[in-house]
């Protein structure tokens, strides 16, 4: 997956955008002001930091050395992916956890707005 395809893919997502509060480089993608995934898009090699349920979390950094705690970030909700070394279809399933989880946690009336309950 490449910088430009992880990007796409963030901004898919209903009511989702890319903010830049941490400086120029690091690409934060939100639904509705809440992060959901963090990225320096033009670093080598590409890596994404993604919320994560604090018990897949566990078993994804065990079972591949390419998912680690995420970085600057509370180490039991988040892993840091390194994209190239993972297959698309999984990094993908990643992202949309990540923005599943983040949604299931704002307001009854938002989650109606953007079609998940």
């Amino acid at each position: 997956m490449t910088p430009q395809e992880l990007r796409a893919f963030c901004l898919e997502f209903n009511a989702s955008a890319e903010e830049f509060p941490f400086g120029p480089d690091a690409s934060v993608f939100k639904v509705l002001g809440k992060m959901f995934a963090l990225s320096v898009l033009d670093a080598r090699p590409l890596k994404v930091s993604l919320k994560c349920d604090p018990d897949e979390a566990l078993r994804l950094r065990k079972e591949h050395p390419a998912v680690v705690p995420g970085w600057h970030l509370n180490k039991r909700h988040w892993n840091t992916v390194t994209v190239s070394e993972l297959p698309d279809r999984m990094v993908r399933e990643l992202v949309e956890d990540s923005y599943d989880l983040v949604v299931a946690r704002l307001p009854k009336a938002e989650r109606l707005r953007l079609d998940r309950p």
